[in-house]
Order: C-alpha cells, then sequence, then structure tokens
C-alpha cells in the first residue's frame, strides 16, 4: 500500500511530528510505502493548493493520512476539501484534534476514518485491511463513518515503546528541518504525563483510555520511557547523518517524572553525546541532585511551567496545585548548578482577574529566569479548561475556529478594558516584567508601561507596531550600559535575559 501523509503545520513554529515518524517508520517496516507533505511556509511549501492536488496525483496514493492538532484543523479541512476529488484513496484523520473530538472530524463527511489515541498499531491494521479488502469496521482506535452515521470503537491499550522501529527521519527534508531550526533538534524519551492539568490533552486521553479498557489510570501504564541505550543511539545516528546540529531538545512532556531514568540517562548522555541539550521539567519534580546531573550531563536549559503567579488560579483553574515557594526553591536549584531556566506562562486565563494577571508578572520578577516565553490561552476542544471557559461564556466560537496558533490573540472575550489589557501585554509583555524586576533599568521600563496603561483602543493600535523596534533600541542602549533587562529575543514571544544574549 501507499500511504501519503499531510500534516499542517501553517503560521506557526516549524515542528516536528513525532506521531508521523513513528507512524511511517511501522508502515515502512511491514513494507508499505510512505511519503509526508510538510505543508509549512517556512520550509518552502506553503497552502498550495494546485502543489498539493499535483502532489497527491503524483504520488498515487492507496490512503490519506492527515495529521491534525486544533489549531490547524481549518486548514486541513480546506485541503482535505481540495484534494478529495482528485484522489480515490480514502482518508484517514489522526492526532489529537480528532482524539478529542472524533464526532466533529467525521461529521464533515471528508474523512473516511478518524484515529483515536494512540495510532502506531491501528493504522497499521486499517493500512492491511484495506489492502485485503476486509472489513475495516471493527478496528480498535478507529472510528468510520458508513452509510451516514459513525461507528465507534473502543481503543487498545497502550503500546510499549520498546516495540516501535526508530523513527523515520527520511520522510521529512529533515536536513532543510535543522537548518531552518538553527540546528536545535526535538527528541523524546517518553510518552505521558502524570499530571492532569486542564488545559492540555493528556487528562482527557487518560481518561478515554480508562473508560474503554476499564483500568484505573494508574494501571494504564501511560508514562512509558524510551530504554535509554535506544534514546542514545539515536542520537549518535542523527548526528552521524545530518549536519549542523548544535542543540538536543527533549521534548517530553515531563523530562525529570523518573529520578532513576534521569540519573542513568544523564550519566550515558555526558558520555557519549558532546552536544548540549534543554528539556523540560516540574517544580515538584526538581532539587538539587537532579539539577547537579543536568548539569553534568551538558544541560543548557531547564524548562518549567508556571502558568500563571496566582496560587488561587493555578490550583483552581489549572489544576496546577504548585506554591510560590515551591517554583522559587525549584529555580534556586537550577541557578545554583548555572543551569539557564525557562518559564512558561499564560495570559488571558477563565476567571482570571486583572490582580491576578499581574502576579503572574510578579512572579517572574521575583525568581528571574533566564528566559520566559508567554502564550494567550487557547480552549482546546475535550479538556477541562474549555468546559469552563464555555460554561463562563468566555469562547468566541466564531474567532476560535480561525485562529492558527496561541500567540497572537486571544477566543475568550471578557470585556473590552480587560481584552485590550491582554493585547498590550502578549505585545509588550517584557517590558511588564522589567518594570517590576527593582533592576536599576525598572524605572525606564515603568516609565513605558504607564504609557501603554493610559492607551485606549484607538492609540494602542496605531502605536503597538512599532513596539518590537522600539525595544530592540533599548535592549541595545541598556546592554551598552551593562544593565540587567529582558529583551523580547529569538522569536515575538520570548523574553531573554540580557545576560545570555551573547551565549
Amino acid at each position: 500500500m501507499r500511504i501519503l501523509f499531510i500534516y499542517p503545520n501553517l503560521h506557526a513554529q516549524i515542528g516536528f511530528n513525532y506521531g508521523v515518524a513513528y507512524l511511517s517508520a511501522v508502515l515502512r517496516q511491514n513494507g508499505h510505502v510512505t511519503r509526508l507533505l510538510n505543508v509549512n511556509e517556512s520550509l518552502g511549501y506553503p497552502l498550495d493548493v494546485k502543489r498539493i492536488i499535483r502532489d497527491v496525483k503524483t504520488f498515487s496514493p492507496d490512503l490519506v493520512g492527515f495529521s491534525v492538532v486544533s489549531n490547524q484543523l481549518q486548514y486541513a479541512l480546506e485541503i482535505a476539501k481540495s484534494v478529495r476529488d482528485h484522489t480515490s484513496a480514502p482518508f484517514v484523520c489522526g492526532g489529537i484534534h480528532p482524539t478529542m473530538a472524533p464526532h466533529e472530524v467525521l461529521e464533515t463527511s471528508l474523512f473516511d476514518y478518524a484515529c483515536v489515541g494512540e495510532g502506531e498499531e491501528a493504522l497499521l491494521d486499517l493500512v492491511n485491511a484495506l489492502e485485503k479488502h476486509e472489513d475495516t469496521a471493527a478496528i480498535k482506535n478507529i472510528w468510520s463513518r458508513r452509510n451516514g452515521r459513525i461507528v465507534e470503537n473502543r481503543v487498545r491499550p497502550f503500546l510499549s515503546l520498546e516495540s516501535l522501529p526508530p523513527k523515520d527521519y527520511e520522510i521529512f527534508d529533515f536536513q532543510k528541518m535543522i537548518e531552518a531550526k538553527d540546528g536545535w533538534v526535538g527528541v523524546m524519551t517518553s510518552r505521558g504525563c502524570p499530571f492532569r492539568c486542564t488545559y492540555c490533552f493528556n487528562h482527557r486521553l487518560v481518561d478515554i483510555y480508562h473508560n474503554d479498557i476499564g483500568l484505573p489510570p494508574a494501571r494504564l501504564k501511560y508514562v512509558r520511557h524510551h530504554p535509554i541505550h535506544e534514546v542514545i543511539s539515536e542520537l549518535e545516528y542523527l548526528l552521524e547523518h545530518y549536519k549542523g546540529i548544535r542543540m538536543f531538545i527533549f521534548d517530553d512532556d515531563l523530562f525529570t517524572s523518573d529520578r532513576d531514568y534521569i540519573h542513568e540517562f544523564c550519566g550515558s548522555y555526558g558520555k557519549r553525546i558532546p552536544i548540549p541539550f534543554v528539556c523540560n521539567a516540574h517544580v515538584k519534580m526538581f532539587d538539587d541532585a537532579i539539577a547537579r546531573s543536568l548539569e553534568k550531563a551538558g544541560c543548557r536549559i531547564v524548562k518549567f511551567g508556571l502558568e500563571s503567579g496566582s496560587e488561587r488560579v493555578r490550583r483552581e483553574i489549572l489544576n496546577r496545585p504548585m506554591t510560590d515557594e515551591e517554583i522559587a526553591n525549584a529555580f534556586k536549584a537550577a541557578h545554583e548548578s548555572e543551569l539557564h531556566t525557562s518559564a512558561f506562562v499564560m495570559i488571558g486565563l477563565p476567571d482570571e482577574s486583572r490582580d491576578e494577571l499581574f502576579a503572574t508578572l510578579d512572579l517572574l520578577a521575583a525568581v528571574q529566569p533566564g528566559r520566559f516565553r508567554w502564550s494567550i490561552f487557547f480552549p482546546y476542544p475535550g479538556t477541562v479548561a474549555h468546559e469552563i471557559a464555555r460554561e463562563k461564556g468566555l469562547i468566541d466560537f466564531e474567532k476560535m475556529e480561525h485562529l492558527s496558533n496561541f500567540t497572537e490573540e486571544s477566543c475568550l472575550d471578557f470585556g473590552e478594558p480587560h481584552n485590550l489589557l491582554i493585547d498590550k501585554l502578549n505585545v509588550a509583555f517584557p517590558w511588564f516584567v522589567n518594570g517590576r524586576t527593582g533592576l536599576p533599568s525598572s524605572p525606564i521600563y515603568r516609565e513605558l508601561v504607564s504609557e501603554i496603561e493610559r492607551m485606549d483602543r484607538k492609540t494602542w493600535e496605531s502605536a503597538k507596531g512599532t513596539i518590537r523596534a522600539t525595544d530592540r533600541e533599548i535592549s541595545a542602549f541598556l546592554t551598552q550600559a551593562d544593565k540587567f533587562h529582558y529583551a523580547i529575543r529569538y522569536n515575538e514571544f520570548m523574553g531573554v535575559r540580557s545576560d545570555w544574549f551573547d551565549q
């Protein structure tokens, strides 16, 4: 069988699709032929429907597989609608959005199948059944549309990661991706997360498997690790076959979830891999010993999800019950081991007051991470946070449908004063943090922030296009004067500490 994957990743950061890499590897291992259309304007493949149709016809697939996240659904639907009349191949839609909303996907009538949950074994079963002209109605994890009705199937248990073949990097133009991302390459050592944050898909995925399989969440074995020797071998393969790799990014939801695994992994990494790395941690699963292991292995940046500076919002809205003290201790441990830190925060959260929004700025000013990255809350369908926002009547569903990312604007409507504040913060976020640090550069930023806060909507719309250029000018002046500050660097939603610029 010939399987064509289509991955819309438009107007967003370049993402390596781990799911497609494994799906393709499994299919190829079993004698099938695969190809990928990686639709991303930064990789030289914009949303050009004529080109996509031409490539589909040239490959002549027996099955077309779409990999879709919620923000990219609009593009997936546009592509599927355009391609549908140019191939007789059935369409299957997989990824986190069809897992969360399989009915919605199939009710479009553009897809014949939806894959719910992990798809390596399920897609292989579907492909084999189609090749043999067998019935596909009862394949676990695969929902289908037949005679105007949707056929639902339960999921199978989570697979063992040891059973998977090495990822298929060849299906991507991987060298181009490395160059486009300035040598930063993503890898994963595990799947799953032990936490149940309301805005994340993990809690919903666990619920689906719990309900279908009947095992309590603790026995589902959702959090799984790849064998350490396999991960190290993969890194060595990448360094041998591709040029320009200068940083590995461990994209695990939580890299530090297993203390014993981390210490052993860091020991092997430090001996065999000469490239620094970045990883995700959780303040409740981080201490001096882990920080030392990471530093000795070559960790350059450790990233923490804080999301809000309000303990109430973290506890009641986000289900992240961690204290300010725990956060401060984690950053202290990282900094004492000379690890550069990164903090993730969100603005525009449901039921977040103005004071709580500013508490996020105060928290960043207090712990002073090496960098911070902000995003606007997006209510992903199927999550508890989506239900919270919906029940409070905050979601502008029409606007939500057309947002392709969570960095430009909010699809929640809080009323004009709060909407305007969120927009101002989103554009000039580091200025607000700088003004609260109490450092020598703070008075400059406090004056700028006061001016911004006084602006009405019309004045702000005229001024906000100048913020990024002004930020560069002020940062250059302060850097020359050797005054500590945060400035917008690397992308438009990241503030970076000035002592990191030269590094």
